[in-house]
């Protein structure tokens, strides 16, 4: 059984707890950059690793992924999940998978929003993260129209922290079982930014209908969306198209449905991607994490 890997919840799948507890494997055409001394003040205690694909030249500006773990596990642990670094070199992106910090019972975890996880931490990791890519940008040839994260969990609460919060730096975000602000008057982001929510309607952690977790209260899935529908100015109601992905590898078929605002302001996309059947941990399709890293490269920020 693995349950650090779902917040709590429990899978007896073995290739997750395989992905989940072996190192990360070295992809030979990448080189992992070890980045100590980076910002004193906010980085210094917090090392994290640069994912560099061989097509680097440092030259051409390259987008930027930031994966962003999920509670009680770390960012390599998370990677060995999804597996985004091996998609570095073919699709062209650098890549960090930082660590956020421990609690009283040792396990890593986001302060993200103020419906999970920190709960009594005050480590800010909002301006963390900040410094990570801003420090990422010191040391490599980034575009800085195609700044993104992807976060599970707790890691996906954490992204729509900094979508409102560093809405300047990020383009687009995909969060992965996780929902936003339960206050939507936390969230004041300085200009819009792409967003989807990937969530399964059985999710038995963070309920895809709303829920708590821990005792304390989250948006459902769809009221996660529409809370960015507004933050990003989308004028029209939204469209659904049923079973047109296949996300989840025991599910029959494609089970995965798109919901999407039309007529939002530019750079500011959001969707709801609904995988019918799907928990907490999805039992990822072959086909999974392509899906994400596409969307995520088609949603830069708008040129000014």
């Amino acid at each position: 059984m693995i349950c650090a890997l779902s917040m709590g919840a429990c899978s007896d799948e073995p290739e997750a707890l395989t992905r989940a507890t072996e190192p990360a494997a070295v992809v030979s055409t990448s080189l992992s950059v070890s980045t100590p001394e980076a910002t004193p003040d906010l980085v210094a205690d917090r090392p994290f690793d640069v994912v560099v694909p061989a097509t680097y030249d440092g030259t051409t500006p390259m987008p930027l992924v930031v994966l962003l773990h999920g509670f009680g596990i770390t960012g390599a642990m998370q990677d060995d999940f999804f597996h985004f670094r091996d998609l570095a070199d073919g699709r062209g992106f650098l890549m960090v998978s930082p660590d956020g910090t421990r609690n009283a019972d040792g396990l890593p975890f986001w302060n993200a929003t103020d419906a999970c996880c920190g709960f009594d931490a005050a480590v800010d990791d909002s301006s963390y993260l900040a410094a990570v890519i801003e420090r990422v940008r010191a040391d490599y040839v980034v575009d800085t129209q195609r700044v993104f994260l992807i976060g599970y969990s707790n890691g996906g609460f954490m992204s729509y922290r900094m979508a409102c919060e560093h809405a300047e730096v990020i383009a687009a975000i995909v969060s992965i079982s996780a929902a936003t602000f339960l206050d939507p008057t936390r969230c004041a982001p300085a200009e819009p930014v792409s967003v989807v929510e990937i969530h399964g309607t059985e999710d038995e952690t963070i309920a895809y209908g709303g829920g708590r977790f821990e005792g304390v209260a989250h948006p459902s899935a769809q009221q996660t969306v529409a809370q960015w529908a507004s933050h990003n100015e989308c004028n029209d109601p939204p469209t659904v198209t049923e079973t047109v992905l296949d996300l989840n590898r025991t599910l029959a078929g494609k089970e995965t449905s798109v919901l999407r605002y039309d007529a939002c302001a530019p750079g500011g996309a959001v969707e709801l991607w609904t995988v019918v059947g799907g928990e907490h941990v999805t039992k990822l399709s072959s086909s999974f994490s392509d899906e994400v890293i596409d969307f995520l490269l088609a949603h830069p920020k708008p040129l000014d």
